[in-house]
C-alpha cells in the first residue's frame, strides 16, 4: 500500500510537535523525543537500548507546562515500529487528559469542525 493510500485513510490529523516525553512501561520512566500526537495516539522516535514490542501496553506522558500542572497521560499499546520511530495507538484516556488534547488539537487545527468530525470518530 503507497503511503498516499495510507494518508488518505487516515481519520485523525497529526499534530506535529517536537518536544520532550516520557513512556512508562516495565522497566520504568523513560525520556522520548515526541514527533506528533494525535486524538488516536502518538508517534514517537524509539529511544535508545530500548527493547519494546508490538502489542506491549505502555503509558505515554507529555507535561504541557513546566509545572507539570497539564499532563496528558494515555494508556497505550504499541501499534508498530518503522524507521526508528514508534507509533502508539491510545487505549485509554483520562477525562482531563483529554481535555487537554482537544485544546491542543483544536489549537492546532483551526478547525472547530474538523475536531468535532474526529471526536466522533473516536466513537
Amino acid at each position: 500500500m503507497s503511503s498516499e493510500n495510507s494518508e488518505n485513510r487516515r481519520r485523525f490529523q497529526r499534530i506535529l510537535f517536537d518536544a520532550g516525553a516520557n513512556i512508562e512501561g516495565p522497566s520504568g520512566l523513560i525520556p522520548v523525543q515526541l514527533i506528533d500526537i494525535s486524538l488516536n495516539g502518538v508517534l514517537i522516535q524509539s529511544p535508545e537500548n530500548w527493547s519494546g514490542s508490538v502489542g506491549d501496553e505502555i503509558t505515554f506522558l507529555f507535561q504541557l507546562d513546566a509545572d507539570q500542572e497539564f499532563t496528558i497521560r494515555m494508556l497505550t499499546r504499541l501499534a508498530h515500529i518503522r524507521n526508528n520511530n514508534v507509533g502508539l495507538h491510545c487505549e485509554y484516556i483520562d477525562i482531563d487528559s483529554i481535555t487537554y488534547l482537544r485544546r491542543l488539537v483544536e489549537l492546532n487545527l483551526g478547525d472547530a469542525e474538523l475536531l468535532e468530525r474526529e471526536l466522533v470518530a473516536l466513537g
